[in-house]
């Protein structure tokens, strides 16, 4: 079956629908559910019952970055800088030279005992040297693991964090393969270029986001997530534009904007979480159309023992090297190298030497896509019992939800508080993502003159308006009064 203009939304919807409710009792079977995602698009393929030929690398590039531009922004934005700032260190130093070790430790290996290059090993080993954010975030968050202090902020930071590294690397080792005259070091300035201005750029249009995103008056409240998606796009290509790496440019600004105070953020982070799905599922139901399992059958052999010496031998070597000169019990490092887990990014990077035409590139895809699927299938089904095995579970707890999850859950408080607002009030013509106002107290209503008004980030307070505060505990109320810069108790 060819996709043509006339069928491609009712088979495309047919897919996602059919993705959603089999995604719904998956995880009752211990099935992870971004796995069933990749099998529904292999059966659907052209090797399965559904004959859908789709052979075509670049659109499956197009949107493998697209979903994966989703996806980073998305783990950005709920990732809270307070929970990571006590372990900042220890993600950068995994997400850099963890992901560099793991690929040159698996190169090596693949190196020695098979016909690829050194070159084309590497290659390979840089693919898939990088954990999935798009894996690990679903994983850990529908499991709802309760991990010990620190330990969920670390992988989650890594995870979001080492794409970017493994893109480098990929890009290096590529260029390498292609002009075999060219010698290693000659892909350090790349690397450097591709990092410095990636990251400067992120948190540069981290800050531009934020005045526009505050200071922009839009007429309806839908048009800010929009807006959004414009800046994350703008912040990618722009900074891929400028040879940055922009992977890491939008993981960065998300990280900042998510820490900041926004007009409308309920409704932008909402929006993004449920197209951070979306995208997952169109990403693998793509990357399962792709592939052909029966060109995957040839290669289990090797793809087994790849997948394995990556599994036990080249991650644990990463993080152990990597994290050596930070304190952390060894059960916890044990933990993080068994949260290794290989989806999407991998498979998207290997269309990547598909698209410049090497010799070695089929065969390297379907060993990368061999190593996702074993990855999520042995690591992403076992992450609760070895976090239990391990101890480095918290049994019987929830995971204390952060500051995004209280706010998408929308927890009632327990103190309410009205407050008025007089003349000379530092408060009046400012709008409220102005006032700095607690994470933790929410300005429920406002009483101007007769009516009451819900507001939101861009309500200007006036004055003789009253606020009426709702707030977690007691103590709150007294750092809305400090922020007011009203006397207590007024």
């Amino acid at each position: 079956m060819n996709l043509t203009i006339e069928n491609i939304l009712l088979v495309g919807s047919l897919l996602l629908l059919i993705s959603i409710l089999a995604g719904k009792t998956s995880y009752k079977f211990g099935v992870p559910t971004l796995l069933l995602f990749l099998t529904i698009g292999m059966l659907a393929g052209s090797d399965g019952i559904g004959g859908i030929h789709f052979n075509n690398p670049k659109i499956t590039q197009f949107i493998g970055v697209v979903s994966l531009n989703f996806i980073l922004f998305s783990g950005g934005l709920d990732t809270s800088w307070k929970a990571i700032k006590p372990i900042l260190w220890e993600g950068i130093a995994l997400s850099t030279l963890g992901v560099l070790l793991t690929a040159v430790s698996l190169g090596v290996f693949v190196w020695s005992f098979t016909g690829l290059t050194i070159y084309e090993s590497l290659l390979l080993g840089s693919i898939v040297s990088s954990t999935d954010a798009a894996a690990v975030f679903s994983i850990l968050r529908s499991k709802n693991l309760a991990l010990r202090t620190n330990l969920r902020p670390t992988l989650e930071l890594e995870s979001g964090s080492n794409d970017p590294m493994a893109y480098v690397l990929t890009l290096a080792f590529l260029s390498l393969v292609i002009n075999q005259d060219l010698g290693i070091v000659s892909i350090i300035p790349l690397f450097l270029k591709q990092m410095i201005i990636g990251g400067i750029s992120g948190l540069a249009f981290g800050r531009v986001s934020k005045v526009i995103i505050n200071r922009i008056k839009l007429d309806f409240e839908g048009l800010y997530p929009v807006l959004v998606i414009a800046l994350m796009f703008i912040t990618f290509s722009a900074t891929d534009f400028m040879g940055g790496n922009g992977f890491l440019a939008i993981y960065i600004c998300a990280v900042y904007l998510g820490n900041q105070e926004l007009i409308h953020k309920k409704t932008i982070l909402k929006m993004y979480d449920g197209l951070a799905w979306l995208m997952q599922i169109v990403l693998f139901l793509t990357l399962g159309l792709l592939v052909y399992p029966t060109q995957i059958v040839p290669i289990i052999g090797i793809g087994l023992l790849i997948s394995l010496f990556l599994i036990f031998v080249a991650r644990p070597v990463g993080v152990f090297i990597s994290l050596l000169f930070f304190k952390m019990k060894l059960r916890r490092r044990f933990y993080i190298s068994w949260v290794g887990l290989r989806g999407a990014a991998p498979i998207v990077f290997a269309t990547y030497p598909l698209l410049a035409g090497i010799d070695k590139a089929n065969l390297i895809f379907n060993i990368v896509f061999f190593i996702s699927v074993t990855s999520v299938l042995i690591q992403g089904t076992t992450l609760s019992i070895v976090a239990k095995w391990l101890g480095v579970a918290l049994p019987g707890e929830a995971k204390k939800p952060s500051p995004t999850d209280l706010l998408l859950a929308e927890i009632p408080k327990t103190e309410m508080k009205e407050i008025l607002i007089t003349p000379d009030s530092f408060a009046v013509d400012k709008k409220i993502v102005e006032l700095g106002f607690p994470k933790n107290a929410i300005i429920a209503m406002i009483k101007r003159d007769d009516s009451y008004i819900t507001p939101n980030g861009s309500t200007k307070i006036e004055s003789q308006d009253t606020l009426i505060v709702l707030a977690e505990r007691p103590e709150i109320i007294n750092d809305v009064y400090n922020v007011l810069k009203i006397p207590l108790h007024q």
